[in-house]
């Protein structure tokens, strides 16, 4: 049996990769959470450690051919992508416009997360922990880092323009949702 395959008996590996999803869609599900954003920590578990729970079954039923396995890993993993994909779609509204022109869409930042939990989940689920492990710190990095720099990068801007009227836009990087 490869690394990446289980036994049905080996309950501390299983719990091992079910936790560690579990611990990583916590971590950005507080994250998003402590933003007052529509998924929180628990919405965020769920997803990751059943992305982790769907990619370990046909891992578990490898029987006479790994390679019968990895075919049905594969379109197990394009399963969860896609069920996830309609999860954050739901997610995503478009406001009317009311004050302005142009639609406001909301969202867009945690329907990605819920997705990426899932790609995390789905790599611990197929014992790529340390793989799940960085990209959930390159997420809570993405999430908390790149919102910082874009105050400081707005802020510098408006230094260099003082004195003028313009009024810096918003871009969706700025993240509403």
């Amino acid at each position: 049996m490869g690394p990446m395959f289980i036994a049905a008996n080996d309950w501390p590996h299983i719990a091992f990769r079910l936790f560690l999803a579990l611990l990583v869609g916590c971590l950005i599900g507080f994250n998003r959470q402590q933003g007052g954003r529509p998924a929180g920590m628990r919405t965020f578990m769920l997803v990751s450690m059943g992305a982790a729970l769907f990619v370990m079954i046909p891992l578990q039923a490898e029987g006479e051919s790994p390679y019968a396995a990895t075919n049905a890993l594969s379109r197990t993993i394009q399963g969860v992508a896609t069920g996830v994909g309609f999860l954050g779609a739901g997610l995503i509204l478009q406001e009317s416009p009311r004050k302005s022109a142009t639609p406001k869409v909301k969202g867009l930042t945690t329907a990605a997360c819920v997705w990426t939990a899932a790609g995390l989940g789905a790599a611990i689920g197929c014992g790529l922990w340390q793989m799940g492990l960085l990209g959930g710190l390159l997420t809570l990095i993405t999430l908390s880092g790149v919102k910082r720099l874009n105050r400081a990068f707005a802020f510098l801007t408006s230094q260099g323009k003082q004195g003028t009227t313009q009024d810096l836009t918003t871009t969706s990087d700025e993240d509403d949702d």
